[in-house]
């Protein structure tokens, strides 16, 4: 039987129910199963090898964003965040794309490359011979590649290994010199440490072949070989908006949205809010399955800078392709002539399904599992149109009630909380706040008063029990 990502009311059921239905979809082990319940507690004896000055743990909430098709598989996405209203916008989101066309792919996705990039600096040499050197290092790219491929020949038996060279040249820097880029196929390795290892073994043979110095040994994070792109048509009836704020028709709410997309590609004050409302759909799933978020965070915005909208044929590589200093969206929205609204999203990611903390972490594993344990390729087409789903929902709150109304909703639930709030006091005081306008501390304090002075204190009161007009 399909499983389907289409969990309807999946926010209103209590834990329990919640758990029920992702077993259900993802057939977790019991013993994982177990590690969802211990809410996040790592043990100590891992912490401490993780990092050095251990004293405990930081947990951060994990949830499930529903409702997502890609390439025609039904996904659950777990994502670890601590931003209100993420997972639920996201799943929104993924809701418009799933039941725009309910028997279709869903996201369309689709590896544009899937390389690292090793960089290995060449100094010392004058630059009327930086030509010369190019044309060494490119003669005997071949015997640089089978040097790579013997430091890692469990790499190549896995079918990866090292596939290219190329030469860069700066000679009008302050201090001029060369650059040679490995490109890395680490297979479902995030890679980091095989393209360190690579370029450090390499050093000395450039060394010899050119008569320079090699200077840093070490991965580019802006990974424009290792790119992802994910694609989404939209049915506009389903953007549209009626309450008694505000109503608006769906084709309204796409053009916006495009009118808006123009603005961040334009404007690197606007791209820079753009792009980050972008990666709280990314890092969320990027943390989750123990990835390195800042490695992604730092490759993204780059990317950003140089080649912001993909509108390159394939891969971007070489000077050719970069645009210094125009930093733009990483999405890109249009409607297309059946009216319909197009989203496209091109971003590179270094991810890993194996090795390092997505093998240690418990809770790396579990999410990993949800997913169906995906390869690498597959995990950056997943967290790609995470990304582009929390794209739309921003830009859909943006462009209609503005991004305050659904966030203050779930923000409220957190200062009831903090003013003291439990149980069902939590869901009828952060009601309140909302439908009154006041979304404050102080108002949370005043109203969890004022419902605790015509309600008999019970903490596990539901809204449901609250008497009509008790805190009005």
């Amino acid at each position: 039987m399909k499983k389907s990502s289409r969990l309807k009311g999946f926010y209103k059921l209590n834990r329990g129910e919640r758990m029920d239905q992702l077993l259900a979809f993802s057939s977790l082990p019991s013993d994982q199963a177990r590690i969802l319940g211990q809410d996040g507690a790592l043990p100590f004896e891992i912490t401490d090898l993780f990092i050095e000055n251990a004293v405990g743990t930081y947990p951060l909430p994990l949830g499930i964003a529903t409702n997502f098709r890609i390439n025609g598989r039904d996904y659950l996405v777990p994502m670890a965040v601590e931003e209100s209203s993420v997972v639920a916008a996201t799943s929104n989101a993924a809701r418009w794309v799933y039941e725009s066309n309910p028997a279709g792919p869903g996201f369309e996705t689709e590896v544009l490359s899937s390389m690292m990039i090793g960089q290995i600096q060449l100094l010392d040499l004058p630059v009327k011979d930086f030509p010369a050197a190019e044309s060494k290092l490119r003669a005997a790219a071949p015997s640089l590649l089978r040097i790579a491929n013997e430091t890692h020949p469990r790499l190549l038996m896995r079918g990866g290994g090292a596939r290219e060279i190329e030469v860069r040249s700066f000679p009008e820097a302050e201090i001029p010199f060369l650059v040679v880029h490995v490109h890395l196929d680490c297979r479902d390795a995030m890679g980091a440490n095989l393209v360190n290892t690579v370029c450090e073994r390499l050093g000395t043979e450039i060394e010899e072949i050119t008569g320079g110095r090699v200077g840093l040994r070490i991965l580019s994070n802006l990974a424009d070989r290792k790119l992802y792109r994910a694609r989404a048509r939209v049915n506009p009836e389903l953007l549209s908006l009626k309450d008694a704020a505000l109503t608006l028709d769906g084709p309204t709410i796409a053009r916006r949205i495009v009118e808006a997309y123009v603005f961040a590609d334009s404007d690197p004050y606007r791209a820079a809010t753009h792009n980050k409302g972008i990666m709280n759909g990314v890092d969320p799933v990027v943390i989750a399955t123990g990835n390195d978020w800042r490695a992604v965070e730092a490759g993204a915005h780059a990317f950003a800078a140089t080649a912001g909208r993909g509108d390159h044929p394939g891969v971007v590589g070489g000077n050719e392709a970069r645009h210094p200093g125009r930093y733009r969206s990483l999405s890109k929205w249009s409607v297309d002539s059946q009216g319909w609204l197009v989203g496209e999203l091109t971003i590179p990611l270094q991810l890993g399904t194996v090795g390092g903390v997505t093998r240690l972490h418990p809770l790396a594993q579990v999410s990993l599992q949800i997913l169906g344990d995906p390869s690498s390729d597959e995990l950056g087409q997943v967290v790609a149109c995470a990304g582009l789903a929390a794209n739309l929902a921003a830009l859909r709150a943006l462009t209609t009630t503005g991004i305050q109304r659904g966030h203050m909703k779930l923000h409220a639930k957190n200062l009831a909380l903090g003013a003291g709030a439990r149980g069902g006091e939590v869901d009828a005081v952060s009601v309140q706040m909302v439908r009154a306008g006041k979304v404050s501390s102080s108002a949370a304090e005043i109203f969890l008063a004022e419902f605790r002075k015509h309600v008999s204190w019970n903490p596990e009161a539901a809204v449901t029990d609250v008497p009509k007009g008790a805190i009005e």
